[in-house]
């Protein structure tokens, strides 16, 4: 699409090729992509379902929509009921296209976290609309027709509290527009746990002017099962539907099924935390000893860290190491002394990496 930046990825090209040089292969932490195994209740509940030869609609079983409902409303503190579901091709579908489903154009206002994940300012320009960048609930514009918000964060693991998330909220609905919370981590807090923005405590007995968006990609290692949905605000749910099906954005039938199975587990996701979790211990010890700052993290699959340099020279010091890590500037120049390290490595990777950092 014309006027769209180049891929992001493209920029550390050079030091990826440094890192792959290592005697020791390359550490790959530069990209939050699972490692682990999708788990055996997930494929079976998958190939149980792989008889469908017709098409599946755009809304999804109601099995389906009743699932994400079930799990928003025990997992998420929300009151929501299949009318205020819809699937997704994992996340990053509807937030690419979002902003086009909702009809903004270039006279259209998109107000995105400080530092965020590239596409959001990304669906923006693919509706012509502009973007602007905000700290908090009071530096949102009074312009904006669309407010994303992103706790866990991608890129600094930071997560909002309820009067924060609250404020956003009011804030969107004293101007009218939609406010989207992109939750993909959520379920992967350490130090802080993760309110969604459907949690009544946020947004009250409505969810009028609200909408999370949610992935199994990173809880369920399903990154390649491409499933995720967008709850809340009926009216804006219908909307997105409707959208949906003129567009066959269509999840597969096989991968509904395998959805269900997801979120009706809840040990599969503990186990994947603890051994999220423990990656994260040993990389945020090698990383302090080999004196860098971890600031926020309180969630999710990386690390924001910093040792007061220009991200691109930390990013070939890492390089250097053998290690990929992502410069914090693709994010926003807010980002531009950090980098993120993710925790998506195996085991061994992760160990290596430690241990490469020690002898630095």
């Amino acid at each position: 699409m014309a006027g769209l930046p180049d891929f992001p990825w493209d920029r550390i090209a050079q030091a990826g090729q440094v890192a792959k040089s290592h005697r020791d292969r390359i550490v790959d932490l530069s990209i939050g992509t699972p490692v682990d195994k999708t788990p055996e209740i997930i494929q079976q509940a998958l190939a149980a379902a792989t008889n469908a030869p017709g098409y599946p609609t755009a809304a999804g079983s109601v099995e389906l929509r009743q699932a994400w409902a079930d799990w928003a409303n025990s997992n998420a503190g929300a009151n929501i009921n299949v009318n205020e579901v819809s699937p997704t091709i994992g996340s990053k579908e509807i937030v690419a296209w979002l902003a086009t489903i909702l009809g903004l154009n270039e006279t259209a206002v998109v107000a995105i976290p400080e530092l965020a994940y590239p596409t959001y300012a990304v669906g923006a320009m693919m509706a012509r609309a502009k973007f602007v960048t905000y700290k908090d609930a009071q530096s949102i514009p009074a312009t904006a027709n669309l407010i994303w918000v992103n706790s866990p964060s991608n890129p600094t693991g930071g997560v909002l509290d309820v009067a924060q998330m609250s404020a956003i909220v009011a804030r969107g609905r004293e101007i009218g527009a939609p406010v989207v919370s992109d939750e993909c981590y959520f379920e992967l807090g350490w130090t802080a746990t993760p309110i969604s923005i459907l949690d009544t405590r946020v947004c009250g007995d409505s969810n009028e002017g609200v909408l999370a968006v949610h992935s199994l990609s990173k809880r369920s290692n399903l990154a390649g099962y491409r499933s995720g949905s967008i709850m809340g605000d009926e009216s804006l749910i219908t909307s997105i539907i409707g959208a949906r099906k003129h567009a066959g954005m269509l999840l597969a039938t096989p991968i509904q099924a395998a959805t269900i199975a997801a979120l009706a587990d809840r040990d599969h996701v503990l186990l994947q935390k603890d051994c999220y979790g423990k990656r994260r211990d040993i990389l945020h010890n090698a990383l302090v000893q080999a004196g860098f700052s971890i600031e926020h993290s309180q969630a999710g699959l990386y690390l924001w860290a910093t040792r007061g340099k220009d991200c691109l020279d930390t990013v070939n010091w890492f390089a250097n190491l053998g290690i990929l890590v992502a410069p914090g500037d693709f994010y926003g120049p807010a980002g531009a002394k950090h980098v993120r390290v993710a925790l998506t490595a195996t085991d061994e990777r992760i160990l290596t990496a430690a241990s490469r950092l020690a002898d630095s």
